[in-house]
């Protein structure tokens, strides 16, 4: 695939001296899903507003399809679509006027049959007529990705594109995005429900205090950082882990009742077999076993622990 989107060494710095973006570089791949996760004043909306020209950067370079910025600024904003957090429309304006405005204001011509796909696509073509505060919430937010794909970009970033919308539109929102993937836009997605972008990012970002941490396929980045947890129900509670067992570095259920045994899951030799050997020396008799693996937010909260403390 061709690069859409290059960002080297982007840096933003504020007149008070704070440093919202320390030398960020990042390439995102023609039509792939790019999940940028960091915790709140990590820099994931500024990175975004100084690619779509909204904040000026301070330095480093990004480009959009070959375009600078900065050097080529109207080339570049034409092929970026951005749908903010915060919903901004007009609550006297029909759907169809606000969106056909939005293409307006990038000289796109007048094209009835594109609107018409966008609208369809985002099940509001039955509400084109009606005015924007007639609207439930999710449906205002479909108005506002209507609007940031009116001028056909080819990159489209959506800033907390789920907050405070229901399961049922969530849910909704996510099938919207797989289609846009599937029509070839690029889609670039900050999100506080890691499990939805676990579930739909072709490769996870993590951001924090201002630095990209790491940029990796999300199925390559829980193979390598995963880690699983074998629990082992035990027949009779104990009030500690015998010390012939230390070596397995088991953690005892407050009850006494199970013990949770941590191990790489990408390891040629997990140890399992050892374990259960041991245990049996040591006269523990099981009730059941059962695993579970750790998850794309433990993963995340450990990144973003290790980096704090660093």
């Amino acid at each position: 695939m061709a690069t859409i989107l290059d960002i080297d060494d982007l840096r933003k710095t504020y007149d008070s001296g704070f440093e919202a973006l320390r030398g960020v570089s990042l390439r995102v791949e023609e039509g792939e899903i790019l999940a940028l996760l960091g915790p709140n004043g990590a820099g994931k909306t500024t990175l975004i507003s100084t690619v779509c020209g909204i904040t000026m950067p301070s330095g480093g370079r990004v480009s959009v399809g070959g375009h600078d910025i900065l050097a080529d600024f109207r080339a570049a904003r034409s092929l970026v679509g951005l749908v903010p957090q915060e919903i901004a429309l007009e609550p006297f304006q029909k759907v169809i006027d606000a969106v056909r405005f939005s293409r307006g204001l990038f000289g796109k011509p007048r094209d009835e049959a594109h609107l018409e796909r966008v609208l369809r696509q985002l099940s509001l073509w039955d509400k084109r007529d009606a005015q924007t505060r007639e609207l439930s919430g999710g449906m205002k937010r479909r108005v506002m990705i209507a609007k940031a794909l009116a001028h056909e970009p080819r990159v489209l970033f959506l800033d907390e594109p789920t907050a405070g919308v229901d399961v049922e539109l969530r849910r909704g929102m996510w099938e919207t995005v797989e289609a846009l993937k599937a029509d070839g836009v690029t889609i670039i997605l900050t999100t506080h429900y890691i499990e939805e972008a676990e579930a739909i990012a072709d490769r996870i970002g993590v951001i924090n205090r201002g630095e990209l941490l790491l940029v990796e396929e999300t199925a390559a980045l829980m193979d390598r950082m995963g880690r699983k947890e074998l629990v082992i129900e035990l027949h009779e509670p104990i009030a500690a882990v015998p010390e012939r067992l230390s070596a397995h570095r088991l953690v005892l259920a407050e009850d006494g009742r199970a013990l949770v045994y941590t191990y790489d899951r990408a390891a040629e030799r997990t140890g399992i077999t050892r374990l259960l050997a041991d245990l049996q020396a040591a006269g523990l008799t099981l009730r059941d076993l059962s695993t579970r693996e750790s998850s794309l937010e433990e993963i995340f909260v450990g990144l973003v622990s290790q980096e704090g403390a660093a």
